[in-house]
């Protein structure tokens, strides 16, 4: 027994040694591409010595001796700490995912292929101004300067994801840089979507309960449009939508999740301290590490700092000296889906107002890891590439005889959108950057300017000019071959939406709509916000002069306007009626959630339970008020719309209609539905957490999901790649923490403020920043997630462009000498 026992502890003794050496190993091997910030390396593509100084934030401040060595500087501090991200964006932007993932990223790639976003962004690579090809160029030498050590020092392949997807890595392009910026404009393009779901949804509803569900955005401007069942007969009411795309590093390619941000300024007049002030938080998918990176670029025109997206060299929110800037999507239309109908005859033709033409068709082959080559025709109709029914739904919105096909304007070959932001660096007015930016394509954005005298808002990208007589003016799939619906161009930039030096002294905006021009000029019908906007105006016009720290509360408020107009009205035949019910009863916990609600001020704070009730309630009343009517289609609607409740509560144009359930004998009331709803919601909330209701806190269930977009689901490597925080906030608050909406949790804080920057230019040294996670990309790193805690607790680092704070508190200082 004895021998069996010594032998026993030898055999586990090595395994735990054999374990213990591999754990080394790995180790040893993932921390060699660990980038040493403190050295002196010789390059080649420099004209003279270059500085990266790293502040105590690992935030990179770049000097040289031209715009072009500053520019590589750029380039290699990216590739430094986000190569593995680099790489990834560009392959989702080559269609090339899965040479690397295999069959789960097929359609993803297809589906790019299709658009072809590399091919176009090649083609604009030729219509950049001079500075910027220099630019593009220098920064793609600082990348393969850095790629060139990694390979001649055996730096750990510069990212410990390679060790796993080892596939070769091609030099940096500049096609590869304006291709990430055409990957982003997807990633914010939502109107393909919304129109897909807008003609499934007729087919069900008719036109007043359409615009229930649907609601239009608040204001003047808005025109009928005719019943897609006209435009396509005979497709059937309910009709099953292929899955989307997989994405493994832009998983919100959906309608819910296509973009959003806040930005705000003041002028003088309104500001404390008399300079002006901007705030500017952009959102998107939270991912780890975050898809912003902090930098400093030191031009031959002035100090740049801002938020750079790793890939392009460019500050795309930021500001210089003298000048401010921030961004929020615009969501003009900009995409309009073509019913293109086939020739009986010959298939290989379609439609056009001169007659059938053959499509313009071309091969393309995707490898496909562990599995065959898989070739796929490309076509091209006159309005634009052909996408199959496989896609967005296409395919439940056509007949037999039909494709579809999409006009956008980011898929434009001569886009000169990243002339238009290296032009906005080098500006010193919000005149200057207004003129800067009118070459500007893509993705439309809403640009907010701070001078150090005065504010502006533009709506900068090409905006489709269309037909007055267009049939559904953009807002459904239209027939390709009717000349009326086609393009005409686009709007002249005058007309794209400006407002300079505002009267009240104070501009802003929450993606709300901008313009109440009518149609054709009325730049979109669809916009994600009417309820951030009410929240932002009354905390604006609480305060007679605002500082940086009243901007800097107002991005973190968490108080939802959304929650207490709601809750007033779905609860009002609910609170306070009837005597006090057992306990342990379902009445009794009813009432108490009710109690909790009453007394709330509609803060959706992480440690109170009450926006877990109120979320978990309405979710729970729109799938009741919805799915009797839309069936199936009650999927697609996977985020409570404010508006429709708001306008079934009110019985705005009969809209309490929907309370009744159409199946049952007795007729519902809005008061029976919000009842029910709210006992469904108390069993999910008992069979998911099991505990008291003022127990429950809004951030076990809100948590903000910086995964890591390849490895997050891997056992084992998520724990060391994935961030996982308690967060405040909701779909509808100024914090914005937008909740993914399925699944068995579906609260979590997936999309949200990655960047949060607030200028102050009475002192714009004192302007302050910050990303939700790290600087770096190696999971290895102390820089991988320092800034996420700051993040969450609504802390913020400094934005100063002294070279000598930068020197005080650096980290490392790279010097990079002409090899």
């Amino acid at each position: 027994m004895a021998f069996v026992f010594r032998w026993l502890l030898r055999l586990t003794t090595g395994l735990l040694v054999l374990a213990f050496l591999a754990f080394l190993l790995i180790y040893y091997f993932a921390s060699r591409s660990l980038p040493d910030y403190n050295a002196d390396h010789q390059v080649a593509g420099l004209s003279a010595p270059l500085e990266i100084v790293r502040d105590n934030a690992n935030v990179p401040h770049i000097f040289g001796e031209t715009d072009s060595d500053v520019f590589f500087g750029l380039g290699y501090a990216h590739a430094q700490d986000r190569l593995w991200q680099m790489m990834m964006l560009r392959r989702t932007a080559q269609g090339r995912l899965s040479e690397l993932f295999g069959e789960r990223t097929l359609n993803i790639d297809k589906l790019i292929r299709r658009l072809d976003l590399y091919g176009v962004a090649r083609q604009s690579v030729e219509v950049q101004d001079e500075r910027t090809m220099a630019a593009l160029k220098a920064y793609a030498a600082g990348v393969n300067a850095r790629m060139t050590q990694v390979n001649e020092q055996a730096l750990g392949r510069g990212a410990p994801e390679f060790f796993l997807f080892s596939n070769q890595i091609a030099p940096w392009q500049p096609a590869d840089s304006i291709a990430i910026i055409k990957l982003m404009s997807l990633q914010l393009s939502a109107h393909l979507e919304e129109e897909v779901l807008r003609a499934r949804t007729s087919l069900i509803l008719p036109q007043e309960r359409l615009l229930d569900i649907l609601p239009d955005a608040p204001g003047d401007g808005i025109a009928a449009m005719p019943s897609y069942s006209s435009i396509m007969p005979g497709l059937p009411q309910y009709s099953e939508a292929a899955d989307q795309p997989f994405d493994p590093l832009s998983p919100f390619l959906a309608r819910p999740f296509a973009g959003a941000s806040n930005v705000w300024a003041a002028d003088p007049s309104r500001a404390a301290a008399g300079g002006t002030l901007l705030a500017n938080d952009p959102h998107l998918g939270f991912t780890a590490p975050a898809i912003w990176y902090l930098a400093r670029v030191e031009l031959e025109a002035g100090g740049v700092i801002g938020g750079t997206i790793p890939g392009v060299p460019v500050i795309l929110v930021g500001r210089t000296k003298n000048l401010g800037w921030g961004l929020t999507t615009a969501y003009a239309d900009d995409q309009d889906v073509y019913l293109e109908e086939l020739n009986p005859t010959s298939p290989n033709e379609y439609r056009t107002p001169d007659g059938f033409k053959p499509f313009r068709t071309r091969p393309s082959i995707i490898n496909v890891k562990d599995a065959d080559q898989v070739t796929i025709d490309l076509r091209w109709t006159e309005n634009g590439p052909v996408l199959p029914g496989s896609h967005y739904g296409l395919g439940t919105i056509i007949r037999q005889g039909y494709v579809t096909s999409l006009a956008w304007t980011a898929l434009s070959p001569a886009d000169t959108s990243l002339s238009a932001g290296m032009a906005l660096m080098r500006s010193n007015s919000i005149i200057e950057g207004m003129e800067a930016t009118k070459d500007y394509i893509a993705p439309v954005q809403n640009l907010v300017l701070a001078d150090q005298n005065s504010i502006a808002l533009k709506t900068i990208g090409a905006i489709p000019k269309r037909n007055p007589l267009h049939q559904t003016q953009g807002r459904l799939p239209s027939p390709g071959w009717v000349v009326t619906n086609r393009w005409q161009g686009r709007l002249d930039y005058s007309l794209n939406p400006e407002v300079i030096a505002p009267d009240g002294g104070i501009l802003g905006n929450t993606n709300n709509k901008v313009t109440d021009r009518p149609f054709p000029e009325h730049v979109s019908f669809f916009y994600p916000d009417s309820q951030r906007i009410l929240r932002w105006r009354k905390l604006m016009q609480d305060r007679k002069v605002h500082t940086r720290e009243s901007f800097i509360e107002a991005q973190l408020d968490t108080v939802s306007n959304t929650a207490v107009t709601l809750l007033s009205l779905v609860g009002a035949d609910l609170w306070f009626t009837g005597e006090a019910a057992p306990d342990g009863t379902p009445e009794r916990r009813r009432q108490d959630a009710l109690a909790l609600l009453g007394n709330w001020n509609g803060e959706m704070n992480e440690h109170m339970p009450e926006p877990l009730l109120y979320a978990a309630w309405l979710r729970a009343l729109q799938d009741r008020l919805i799915q009797d009517e839309l069936g199936p289609l009650t999927r697609e609607f996977t985020h409570v719309e404010p508006l429709f409740i708001e306008r079934v509560y009110r019985d705005v144009d009969g809209a309490a209609v929907w309370c009744d359930v159409v199946q049952s004998s007795p007729i519902e009331t809005c008061a029976e539905m919000a009842q029910l709803a709210l006992d469904d919601a108390l069993v999910w909330i008992d069979e998911t957490y099991g505990t008291t209701l003022e127990s429950l806190r809004w951030g076990n269930a809100h948590e903000a999901t910086h995964d890591h977009p390849v490895l997050g689901d891997t056992p084992g490597l998520s724990w060391f790649v994935n961030i996982r925080q308690s967060t405040s906030g909701g779909d509808n608050t100024l914090l914005r923490g937008r909740t993914i909406g399925t699944g068995p949790d579906p609260f979590l804080n997936v999309h949200g403020a990655a960047f949060r920057g607030v200028y102050d230019f009475a002192d714009p040294d004192s302007s302050v920043f910050i990303i939700s996670t790290g600087q770096s990309g190696h999971p290895l790193s102390r820089y991988y997630d320092d800034l996420g805690q700051l993040w969450r607790r609504g802390e913020y680092i400094p934005m100063s462009l002294d070279p000598d704070l930068a020197r005080a508190a650096a980290v490392g200082v790279t010097v990079l000498t002409p090899r």
